[in-house]
């Protein structure tokens, strides 16, 4: 086990003072079978007032009222979690499941939905048929098929960091042939989800002592990567960004259909012009 612990602070500075409207932030960490969750604390400048709540996928969401005017916004947020994860993961995937292709149960396509359910279609059928590009035979190992894709989006895409906000579309990834963590997840989400496999974005934190990992600046940073639901072994997580399977390294703070509903940040305000956002993330061991 590994006990972590993260600081991800955030500034906004404006030219003269704003009205803050509401905020909404994701960034407490997503608790699960291989992350405890041991403490987090969110300090924010100006006055607010800060109520909780869980959205439709589970995500602990904070939603902060401002109570004053300011020319600058500050949100920290410091959190310890346990990472239980192994490095060189097991997935015990059903029989059922094994060889691709093979039929969720009628429940599991229920309960998956939109998750299942491409949702770009400015690129026409580029995306579907670069992912049907990944299926060598009528059959195939479905986790073979997946590591495949997982590699695949890395062999296509080059990485590039971006620091503006907004993700490129998974037609836009492709036939730019570069992206950044989040436009390279949301590639792979979708060409999954062509595949018929049950998909969903993640964002959290990249742990990376050695400063080894794409994507990383420092010990650690915000990051985006993927699950994919496979029948007896639940979500399995793939970080294309990397080319990893499972999570040891990785810290979800929240998971959602689309990227832009994982946003950490997001709000508006109302007032003189945006100067500056600093963003500082460490992730640590303890």
């Amino acid at each position: 086990m590994t006990v972590l612990r993260i600081k991800h602070q955030t500034i906004y500075s404006f030219e003269s003072g704003v009205s803050l409207n509401p905020h909404r932030l994701l960034l407490r960490p997503r608790e699960g079978r291989e992350l405890r969750l041991l403490s987090h604390l969110i300090t924010i400048a100006p006055a607010n007032e800060v109520t909780w709540a869980q959205d439709v996928f589970g995500n602990a969401v904070a939603m902060v009222n401002f109570m004053a005017m300011t020319d600058k916004l500050v949100i920290e947020s410091l959190s310890e979690v346990e990472l239980s994860s192994s490095a060189w993961p097991v997935f015990p995937v059903a029989a059922s499941a094994v060889s691709y292709p093979f039929r969720y149960s009628d429940e599991e396509w229920t309960d998956l939905g939109a998750l299942a359910a491409p949702q770009y279609r400015d690129g026409g059928d580029a995306v579907r048929n670069w992912a049907q590009s990944f299926v060598l035979g009528s059959t195939t190992d479905t986790l073979s098929l997946l590591k495949d894709l997982n590699q695949g989006v890395t062999q296509w895409i080059r990485y590039e960091a971006r620091d503006a906000e907004g993700t490129h579309s998974p037609n836009e990834t492709l036939q730019l042939g570069i992206g950044s963590c989040r436009d390279m997840a949301m590639l792979f989400v979708e060409a999954a989800r062509f595949l018929g496999f049950g998909s969903r974005i993640v964002s959290g934190y990249l742990y990376d002592p050695d400063m080894s990992r794409v994507g990383s600046a420092g010990s650690g940073s915000t990051h985006a990567w993927a699950e994919i639901y496979v029948p007896g072994a639940g979500w399995i997580t793939f970080d294309p960004t990397n080319r990893s399977v499972g999570g040891h390294n990785l810290i979800p703070a929240a998971v959602a259909r689309d990227i832009r509903q994982v946003m950490p940040v997001s709000g508006s305000y109302l007032g003189a012009t945006f100067s500056k956002m600093t963003v500082e993330v460490t992730v640590s061991a303890k």
